[in-house]
């Protein structure tokens, strides 16, 4: 699949370029795409350089939880529901504290923290794959909710709003909550519908249900509060539940007599491997999303979509926004361009600039987390992961458009 995917973008790239040239004469659009894969290559090496001083201290002090046994509380704690969920995992399996701690930093927008906890869940699923280059279905699970990526709290999103001067930097906290719940229901339901998972089944209902109330609490909370106070609370819950994990893992080590920094220095080292695994990856998918972008594909892409919009007779605002959507499957660093350069252009509190901010804090960079997670145990066939992963993220768009139509139309 990932085979298939990375040569149609080049072939894509290509037809698109040489009707550029050909129909509209522009012959500079193949020394566009060359210093595009060349500027891609570049920008791989800065990523995992960010990457490998992350990976570094976060390996670090996920050694130090698990030698204290926090990684394997978590996996009895929610070893019911897992064992539904993903039946291959063994009862205890230390992946399950990990998948659980993921998805606890990718909830609080603490994305820093959750790619490394994420990789190392990834790991510890591939040591349970008996076909060792194609993606288990725990695995296929395990992505599409990451690419879904249900974030109670975007810290990342507020502060882009911030630096671009919006006075209520926090007006779109309840639009993504409410698109980014969207895209997580539909990827699991997609992915329990190709898996067969009994969704309906009492031990499954018994987690949910009470997770959606607490969910749906906390929301009509957070509405009672003013846009100065929510800011506040994100601010503060976000950075004091990062260091509070730090200071959690060091003083329940400490209690049972681990060796903090001896045991941080163990798992650091683990962060140099996984970090030298994922750059082939990175530079190959990179590469090609940036030949992609620069042919001009996805800008011929949008203007058609414009057009069948307007021929609709449907309200054509949110196609501004697009943009940040059609390129946030590929790369999460033009997304965030894209999304910064839709503030300045239209706005920063403009209705195309509201939804591409929802749309940036709805859904994960699903290409980007098929190639690091994948790549980094040397998965090749990734089965249904793509389709589902981008029918959440779908979703997630879909949700965005409507919910800020809801609020700001």
């Amino acid at each position: 699949m990932l085979n298939g995917l990375w040569l149609g973008f080049f072939v894509v790239a290509m037809v698109s370029a040489l009707a550029q040239w050909l129909v509209g004469g522009n012959a500079g659009i193949f020394a566009a795409m060359v210093e595009s894969i060349f500027a891609m290559a570049k920008l791989s090496v800065e990523v995992m350089v960010l990457l490998f001083g992350t990976l570094t201290l976060w390996l670090g002090f996920l050694r130090i939880a698990e030698k204290a046994g926090i990684v394997e509380w978590l996996a009895k704690a929610l070893g019911p529901l897992f064992l539904r969920l993903m039946p291959e995992v063994p009862a205890g399996h230390p992946a399950i504290g990990l998948i659980t701690l993921n998805f606890a930093a990718n909830g609080l927008g603490l994305d820093n923290a959750a790619t490394p906890i994420g990789l190392k869940a990834m790991k510890a699923l591939q040591e349970l794959n008996p076909i060792p280059n194609t993606a288990t279905n725990a695995q296929i699970l395990f992505l599409v909710l990451n690419a879904s990526s249900l974030t109670l709290l975007p810290v990342t999103i507020f502060m882009y709003r911030a630096q671009q001067g919006a006075p209520d930097p926090t007006l779109v906290f309840l639009p993504i909550l409410l698109a980014t719940s969207a895209s997580t229901l539909v990827g699991l339901l997609s992915v329990a519908l190709m898996q067969r998972l009994r969704l309906w089944d009492p031990v499954v209902l018994a987690y949910l249900i009470p997770g959606a109330l607490v969910l749906g609490g906390f929301m009509a909370l957070l509405a009672t509060l003013s846009a100065t106070a929510l800011a506040g609370l994100s601010s503060i819950l976000g950075n004091l539940t990062l260091f509070g994990l730090i200071m959690l893992f060091l003083l329940i080590g400490a209690l049972r007599k681990v060796k903090v920094y001896e045991a941080f220095v163990e798992g650091a080292k683990e962060g140099f491997d996984v970090a030298k695994n994922l750059l082939p990856y990175l530079v190959a998918m990179l590469c090609a999303v940036g030949v992609l972008r620069a042919s001009g594909a996805l800008e011929f892409g949008l203007e058609g979509i414009r057009h069948l919009v307007a021929w609709t007779g449907m309200d054509t605002r949110f196609v501004d926004a697009l943009p940040t959507a059609m390129v946030k499957p590929f790369s999460g660093s033009a997304a965030r361009a894209m999304l910064i350069e839709t503030m300045q252009t239209q706005g920063v509190d403009s209705f195309a600039a509201l939804v591409a901010a929802t749309i940036q804090g709805s859904t994960e960079t699903t290409f980007y987390v098929l190639a690091v997670y994948f790549g980094s145990v040397g998965i090749q066939r990734a089965r249904h992961a793509v389709g589902c992963a981008l029918l959440a993220e779908f979703a997630g768009v879909v949700a965005a458009i409507a919910v800020c139509y809801w609020f700001f139309g």
